[in-house]
C-alpha cells in the first residue's frame, strides 16, 4: 500500500498540471474575446455615435413642427367639435320647422277636404233632390198619359197584381 501514495501523488501532480494548463488556456481564450468585444464596441460606438447625433438634431429640428402640428390638430378638432354642435342646432332646428309646417299643411289639406266633402253633399242635396222630384213628377205625367191614352176601361178590368206599382215609387 505504501507504493501506491507516491503514484496517487504523481496522478494527482499530473492532474493538477493539467487542470492548471486548462484554466491558463481558458484565461487566454477569455481575454483575447474580452479584447474582440472592446473592439466592436469601440467599432458600433463609432459607428452608432453619429447616427444618434443625427437622430437627436433631427428630433430637436422636428419637435417644433410636430408641436405645431398637435397644436393645430387640437384647434382644428375644436373648431370641428364647434361646427358640428352649428349644424346639430341648425339641423333641429330646420326638422321642427319642417314639422311645424307639415302639421300645417295636413290640417290645410283636411280643412280643404271637408269643405270639399261639405261642398258635394250640399250639391247632391241641391241639384240631385230636384232631379230626382223632376224624375218623379215625368214619370207621373208619363204614367198619366198612359192611362188616358190606353183608356180608363181597360185598367180597370185588370187585377191589381197585374198593374206594376214598382214603376211608380220614386
Amino acid at each position: 500500500m505504501e507504493s501506491w501514495i507516491p503514484f496517487f501523488v504523481v496522478v494527482a501532480c499530473l492532474a493538477i498540471l493539467l487542470q492548471t494548463l486548462i484554466l491558463l488556456a481558458m484565461f487566454l481564450q477569455f481575454r483575447r474575446l474580452g479584447k474582440r468585444a472592446e473592439e466592436i464596441a469601440e467599432e458600433f460606438q463609432t459607428r452608432v455615435t453619429p447616427i444618434l447625433g443625427r437622430i437627436q438634431a433631427i428630433v430637436e429640428d422636428a419637435q417644433p413642427r410636430i408641436s405645431g402640428i398637435i397644436a393645430d390638430a387640437a384647434e382644428i378638432t375644436h373648431s370641428a367639435r364647434g361646427q358640428v354642435q352649428r349644424v346639430d342646432r341648425v339641423m333641429g332646428e330646420a326638422i321642427d320647422r319642417l314639422r311645424l309646417q307639415l302639421v300645417h299643411a295636413d290640417q290645410i289639406l283636411t280643412g280643404a277636404l271637408e269643405t270639399i266633402e261639405d261642398t258635394g253633399a250640399k250639391l247632391r242635396r241641391t241639384l240631385w233632390g230636384p232631379v230626382q222630384s223632376v224624375s218623379a213628377l215625368v214619370r207621373g205625367i208619363q204614367v198619366g198619359l198612359e192611362f188616358f191614352r190606353v183608356g180608363r176601361g181597360r185598367r180597370q178590368h185588370e187585377s191589381p197584381s197585374e198593374q206594376p206599382d214598382e214603376s211608380l215609387f220614386i
